[in-house]
């Protein structure tokens, strides 16, 4: 492909700077994700967890799973990534996590979709180029509903200075 025909394609402006941010704002985040047995055989492998509920079919039968259940944090990581794009692809610090919840097991074949609602958000004192933002997100489930919910917090690039 030539340079002239690479330009015929834009490039899609992605993430939202800290003005678009105010409390009670849904994003229903755009992609989904289908985890698969072998994400999870893969996860577990590369994080060495080799807790038998996960990696083993019958241990997980054994004390009344359907199936195999979904690492817990590989389940977290793949919805905290779906959000990325609508919440941090913009820039800034990660602050961390709080309030984590699972409410239940996800099994091979789930695809998963996320929901993130702003909670907060305050210019940042020590950085006048961005400014803090806290969502709410919750990771469903469509077949079997919510799966988890946690606290998510980062500084969000501001499109001006914002004065703290």
């Amino acid at each position: 492909m030539t340079s002239d025909e690479i330009k015929q394609f834009p490039v899609a402006g992605k993430g939202h700077y800290f003005e678009d941010f105010t409390p009670g704002r849904v994003f229903e985040h755009a992609r989904g994700r289908t985890l698969l047995a072998a994400d999870n055989q893969l996860y577990s492998a590369l994080t060495v967890q080799m807790n038998p509920l996960y990696v083993d079919r019958l241990a997980a039968k054994a004390v009344g799973h359907p199936d195999m259940p979904i690492q817990p944090y590989l389940v977290f990581a793949t919805v905290f990534g779906l959000t990325v794009e609508d919440l941090s692809e913009n820039g800034g610090a990660f602050l961390g996590v709080d309030n984590l919840s699972f409410e239940r097991p996800v099994y091979p074949g789930a695809t998963l979709r996320a929901r993130s609602t702003v909670q907060g958000k305050r210019p940042s004192a020590k950085n006048p180029g961005f400014g803090i933002v806290t969502w709410f997100t919750e990771g469903f489930d469509p077949e079997s509903g919510r799966v988890l919910t946690f606290m998510r917090t980062n500084m969000v690039r501001a499109r001006a200075e914002v004065a703290a």
